[in-house]
């Protein structure tokens, strides 16, 4: 009897421990929708998914970035100078701070990192609007610290005003653009604006910096189409919300046979928030870019096959490695869309 009884209290017990799935399981709230303007967008993502909020509590997030080795998102927080990194296991947690400003000089303006990438050889690489340069991470990804190499700060003896996203290409060049959201006013007539216009650089292996283009007034994202032949590159400015094409000459060291991609004018509305900004494209060659209402998906002959409506102004997008989940930094948040299984 006595024996039955015990056996009845640890069934009791054990009955009443929560299961191990149900303390690992993580139930995000949502935002957004997605809308369809073409059948083909089916194949990319299931419209009745909803962007999941993984994060929140922040100035401004920026640059997205996946790192597969460490199944973890970084982001920066640009106006806090610090990159923030993301993990299923233990949330949002501080990775790096400072980001993008050093001196010990208090200076006003958005001083922190911006677009984050990797270069070939997996080191982190950093838009720095307050160091005004192109740098990367002089640390191991699990072990960052702050302390960073200079990759590009001037062109022709000229500071850049605050490099905003950066990709490299196949041959390990680096391509970034450099409005002036990073200076004080941010605007052209900031008195530390050395560089008279906002341009879209490279910067060569051999360490040598060109411009490749000058007349884009506010330059931000950029992406290379799949082949590298041509490269899409967003304005920001509110007069000429645009995301231009451009085709790379045969060495790669100009941009020829510019045209407007697509043109985001008609979607800015009353209520609507956000600017052609930061985009990713994936292998097929469609795109993923943050502009007026949200996240929109175009294939590569620029037609709009659907939009991921935000209320808040999305900044950049990253493509996990099989181009399934799409990460989003909208505003004081950050998202994570399962677009498909």
């Amino acid at each position: 009897m006595k024996h039955n009884f015990i056996l009845l209290l640890l069934f009791i017990f054990y009955a009443c421990q929560p299961s191990p799935q149900s303390d690992t399981i993580v139930k995000y709230e949502t935002t957004g929708s997605i809308i369809g303007y073409d059948s083909a967008l089916s194949a990319l993502i299931d419209t009745g998914a909803k962007p999941e909020i993984i994060a929140t509590g922040y100035k401004w997030s920026e640059g997205p970035l996946w790192v597969e080795a460490h199944n973890m998102l970084l982001f920066s927080d640009v106006p806090a100078n610090t990159v923030y990194k993301w993990t299923e296991a233990a949330g949002a947690e501080v990775y790096l701070s400072p980001s993008g400003y050093t001196d010990s000089a208090k200076r006003g303006g958005e001083t922190g990192s911006n677009g984050l990438i990797l270069d070939a050889t997996g080191k982190l690489v950093l838009c720095q609007h307050g160091n005004r340069q192109m740098a990367a991470m002089d640390a191991p990804l699990d072990k960052p610290e702050a302390n960073f190499t200079t990759l590009a700060k001037t062109f022709n003896g000229k500071r850049f005003s605050s490099p905003n996203d950066a990709v490299y290409n196949i041959a390990g060049e680096l391509f970034f653009t450099d409005p002036p959201y990073g200076l004080t006013t941010q605007n052209d007539n900031d008195p530390d604006k050395e560089i008279s216009f906002n341009g879209v650089f490279k910067l060569k292996t051999n360490g040598e910096v060109l411009l490749l283009e000058d007349s884009i007034t506010r330059p931000n994202g950029l992406a290379f189409l799949p082949g590298e032949k041509q490269i899409l590159v967003a304005s920001s400015d509110p007069q000429k919300p645009y995301w231009y094409r451009y085709t790379l000459s045969a060495s790669g060291d100009s941009l020829m046979d510019r045209c407007i991609f697509y043109n985001a004018l008609p979607h800015m509305k009353e209520g609507v928030t956000g600017l052609p900004d930061g985009l990713k494209i994936d292998k097929q060659g469609n795109v993923f870019a943050s502009g007026p209402g949200g996240i929109y998906i175009f294939n590569t002959a620029a037609k709009l096959m659907g939009l991921v409506q935000l209320s808040e102004p999305a900044s950049n997008v990253a493509l996990s490695p099989d181009e399934k989940t799409l990460y989003i930094t909208n505003n004081m948040q950050v998202l994570r869309l399962r677009m498909r299984k």
